[in-house]
């Protein structure tokens, strides 16, 4: 009779078991050492190796050898005990048999010695879903059992172990098994049984075990079954409903592009070859959740679950991104994801989440949107998303000279004197579409010495003083950087009354074009006009 692979190449020692090595060391230290508890709880991920763990420590304890680190395998004990026949190892599933008469059977058990062993083994398997009145059954012999008996609980869910039961034992924790851990003990196992399977096609069977060798093994089966002797990936993925990269893609360069109806089509193309569509949404949040990782740690990561080439092609398109891009499309495809699990229309659903990844990704992170506020205009075209490339420097016309001072050259120091100054700085930053810096110029004092500009500011327009802004207008007087240093402090009453004194005019015309420096931005990104300004001050 045929045996599926998982329980033909069932570890039969400790050596044998995938990954786990907290679990086997702690275990062998404590055999050799004879610490032998009398409770244990395994606890982890469905197919890790609990229940094949709790077997392998019951053959060490009953070996005829035993107890000991390795079994011999072939006195009557280990044959029993690996058949799952033996007298003095009793397998109770804990889903069937989870009452309290259970649990009062099984405490009668206990106290009878071992028929042939030394140690009487209970393994309880999914022990979680043993009701609370059958722990209280079982609470005193667990706690003080007699020195032959050992109890092993096996589950997927310790926190539903009662505390009672947990503080009794020794709990190990089984981690889910690593991706390479699980390919080489597939490629293993296909060399065994003659199969032939590269890299890529280990590679989808371990994904589809997400981390359980009992499912990529069970997963190993049916690719067989289905395939024979020679293993394809196209045939592998059809087979699980997995998608390739090639397919996932598509959806990362319609995005890329920006095509809306792209996303249309690769709806209608899972429709029409019958794909699961809730499936294709988990599967393309792992995606992005490959992508985004592949953009923070790189290509080589051993984060990523996948085969070299498939980390390096998944590296290759994650660079067409940003960060930001591709952590808001993940949460738009886990939010779409979560919406497919109980949507009467998933097809809609799914075109819906995908359009709105189209236009996500044609929004302006509101960092570059404040950032154009006060940092002039800017070509729109390279605040586009991912786009780490500044804007090319726009040309500057030579500052306008303000009587009454005379024109200076771009390297020419203007005279020396806060007037001058004032108006040479507010006629560069108004020119740069730095109106606040230009309005908070106009309300301070300025003293240069030493080939050091001293501004005194009210603290009110202390914000808008940032030294890099102010340089970038001094650079574009005289061609080259001074020293800023900003006070914050009482302006003296004669520049306030210069200020005040300017024409009516004037004033009304220094406020429409610090108005339209600052909208200037948004018109050139959504367009409309202005027609008028008004001063809310007055």
């Amino acid at each position: 009779m045929y045996q599926v692979i998982a329980r033909k190449y069932r570890p039969q020692s400790f050596a044998d078991v995938v990954n786990q090595e907290h679990v086997k060391t702690t275990l062998e230290n404590a055999i050799a050492q004879n610490r032998i508890a009398h409770g244990y709880i395994f606890s982890g991920q469905r197919g890790t190796g609990k229940t094949t763990v709790a077997r392998i420590l019951a053959r060490c304890l009953n070996c005829v050898n035993g107890p000991t680190n390795v079994p011999c395998g072939v006195c009557a004990s280990c044959k029993e005990i690996a058949a799952g026949g033996s007298v003095d190892v009793i397998e109770i599933d804990a889903a069937s048999n989870r009452g309290i008469n259970e649990m009062r059977e099984l405490r009668e058990n206990v106290r009878y010695q071992p028929a042939r062993d030394k140690y009487k083994v209970f393994i309880i398997d999914e022990a979680h879903q043993i009701t609370n009145e059958a722990f209280n059954a079982l609470l005193k012999t667990i706690e003080e059992p007699p020195a032959w008996a050992v109890f092993m609980l096996c589950t997927t869910e310790a926190h539903k172990i009662p505390a009672t039961i947990a503080s009794r034992c020794q709990h190990f924790s089984f981690r889910s098994v690593e991706f390479e851990a699980l390919v080489a003990r597939m490629a293993w196992i296909c060399g065994q049984e003659g199969i032939h399977a590269d890299a890529e096609v280990l590679s989808v069977l371990a994904q589809a075990g997400e981390g359980s060798v009992r499912d990529s093994l069970s997963a190993l089966d049916q690719a067989i079954a289905c395939c024979g002797d020679t293993l394809q990936a196209t045939e592998v993925r059809a087979l699980l409903g997995a998608f390739s990269l090639d397919a996932l893609g598509h959806v990362s360069q319609a995005l890329v592009d920006g095509a809306a109806a792209r996303m249309l089509e690769v709806v209608n193309e899972l429709e029409r070859n019958g794909q699961n569509l809730q499936h294709f949404s988990r599967e393309l949040a792992r995606y992005f959740r490959n992508l985004l990782v592949a953009k923070i740690a790189g290509g080589e990561t051993r984060l990523i679950a996948a085969s070299a080439g498939e980390r390096q092609r998944l590296a290759e398109m994650a660079a067409q991104f940003s960060e930001e891009d591709l952590t808001r499309y993940l949460q738009l495809s886990l939010d779409l994801f979560r919406d497919l699990q109980f949507s009467l229309q998933p097809r809609f659903h799914l075109e819906l989440g995908l359009l709105r990844m189209v236009q996500a990704g044609r929004l302006l992170p509101i960092e570059q949107a404040l950032a154009g506020l006060g940092g002039g205009r800017g070509d729109a075209e390279t605040q586009r998303r991912g786009d780490t490339a500044k804007p090319a420097p726009r040309t500057q016309n030579p500052a306008p000279s303000p009587a009454p001072s005379p024109p200076a050259t771009s390297h020419q120091p203007p005279a020396t004197g806060g007037t001058a100054w004032r108006q040479r700085l507010h006629a560069s930053l108004m020119e740069l579409g730095m109106a606040f810096t230009a309005d908070a110029i106009e309300h301070s004092e300025i003293v240069e010495a030493n080939g050091e500009l001293r501004f005194t500011t009210p603290r009110e327009f202390s914000i808008a003083m940032k030294e890099a802004d102010i340089n970038q207008a001094v650079r574009q007087i005289i061609g080259k950087p001074l020293k800023i240093k900003v006070t914050i402090g009482e302006v003296a009453a004669q520049n306030q009354e210069k200020v005040a004194a300017a024409p009516a005019a004037q004033q009304e015309s220094d406020v429409s074009r610090r108005a339209l420096a600052e909208v200037q931005p948004f018109l050139d990104q959504l367009g409309g006009e202005v027609r008028t300004v008004r001063n809310l001050k007055e």
